[in-house]
């Protein structure tokens, strides 16, 4: 039986941390319990080829893993390639940003979101995308001060949280030990007006009913909630 050291709707102690890379456009080192993970922005006075001359911007995401930041020395996948996991969950991050503003805003700028986790246990890409877009407003905000843009775009929040079913109950926030021994896990992203963004929800041992996967949203959404507080100018929850 795993101990835990908070109920299961509670999330792990969070703190956010500004502007830690002086040199990029906005950082934030976001930490969700043992999870700790670096977000910097950087911003491109140009947009990938698909998008030359089309008069809008685009937004994406680069995750990688440092390799003290689990348990055993993990690779650089600078020089062993990206896995497919790596992959996944970059795009995922970047799909999850590109729902903060209307790209036609943003003029033909490229805002790439660097997420690097100095320190893994469970739910990284849920704290990458958390993090990453508190750092993309701090870009953007940047972008008007320098003339970049005429005027700041109208940004809709997005957050992210884990959750799971770990021995029987709904459990919010997982770290690696309840994930590891999850029956089901799940990550939702989730818009400041209430919509979703994504869902991703994995049974690991049997299927689930349809009513487990509603208690893990309504658990998720409690929980994001108390993420956007971040946005109003919260630094500890």
């Amino acid at each position: 039986m795993l101990t835990r050291n908070r109920p299961a709707d509670v999330l792990r102690p969070v703190q956010v941390e500004y502007n830690l890379q002086p040199h990029a456009d906005g950082s934030v080192l976001m930490k969700m319990g043992n999870t700790h993970v670096l977000c910097g922005v950087t911003v491109e006075e140009k947009v990938p080829p698909f998008l030359k001359d089309k008069g809008q911007g685009w937004i994406t995401a680069e995750y990688g893993m440092l390799p003290c930041a689990t348990h055993s020395r993990g690779r650089r996948e600078a020089r062993s390639g990206q896995s497919g996991r790596t992959l996944e969950i970059q795009r995922l991050i970047g799909r999850s940003l590109r729902m903060m503003v209307d790209l036609t805003e943003l003029g033909e700028h490229t805002l790439r979101v660097d997420c690097d986790v100095i320190n893994a246990d469970g739910g990284t890409r849920c704290a990458s995308i958390t993090g990453g877009a508190l750092a993309l407003r701090l870009a953007l905000q940047k972008m008007v001060e320098k003339g970049m843009l005429a005027k700041l775009p109208s940004i809709l929040p997005v957050a992210a949280v884990s959750v799971g079913v770990v021995e029987g109950e709904v459990v919010l926030d997982l770290d690696y030990s309840e994930d590891s021994n999850a029956d089901v896990d799940a990550n939702f992203v989730m818009s400041g007006d209430g919509r979703w963004i994504e869902l991703q929800s994995t049974a690991e041992g049997a299927p689930f009913q349809p009513e487990m996967f509603t208690s893990m949203a309504e658990l998720a959404t409690r929980g994001i909630d108390q993420l956007f507080t971040l946005w109003e100018g919260k630094t500890e929850l």
